[in-house]
């Protein structure tokens, strides 16, 4: 579903994954290099340099070993244990993982994740409707509150994205695209 600041642990994140037919969420905390990798893959942006976990994609291709999905086994004492579901020649293995790498990688091939109705009654939580629209809400106030933008250009913006990205500022990078698909759905 997304990450957010982590509210009760300093310098850490919440990666909350999504029931695929469901309201209940799963809460994970991370930390700020898991949630820059896996933040880079939701936003769709494209560092100048392979990052780890787009190295590990990387070797795995040219091995020809395929991610096929990501299984979330276990809680205990508040840390989840994960796997890897690999296969290569039809042979498939189980790989133990952090979370956090381990949905880093599902989303860098594409891969299902995976968890038990254990995990989910332990640590899941229920987001009302009402809920994720004022989320929403407050999300598109914060674009408009700054208005640093309001003088640049789409042409400067796009300038200032790719020189975010080079610079590996994501968080930069995140905030300019946002700004820059704002202004086109507008028309400005």
């Amino acid at each position: 579903m997304g990450l957010s600041i982590s509210q009760t642990q300093t310098g850490a994140y919440a990666l909350v994954l999504s029931e695929e037919n469901g309201d209940r969420r799963i809460p994970i905390i991370i930390g700020p290099v898991e949630a820059q990798s896996i933040a880079i893959q939701l936003e769709g942006l494209h560092p100048p340099r392979p990052l780890t976990h787009d190295l590990f994609k990387n070797i795995a291709n040219a091995f020809g070993i395929d991610l096929v999905e990501v299984v979330i086994y276990k809680l205990e004492e508040g840390i989840f244990y994960s796997e890897l579901i690999c296969e290569q020649d039809g042979n498939r293995i189980a790989v133990d993982s952090r979370t956090s790498d381990a949905v880093a990688l599902a989303l860098r091939f594409r891969c299902p994740i995976y968890t038990t109705e254990e995990i989910i009654q332990k640590a899941g939580i229920v987001i009302e409707v009402s809920d994720r629209n004022s989320g929403d809400q407050n999300k598109d106030e914060g674009l408009s509150e700054g208005d640093s933008y309001d003088y640049n250009t789409i042409e400067e913006l796009e300038q200032m994205l790719k020189d975010a990205v080079k610079d590996e500022n994501y968080e930069l990078a995140s905030e300019l695209r946002d700004e820059i698909t704002r202004r086109k759905e507008k028309g400005n």
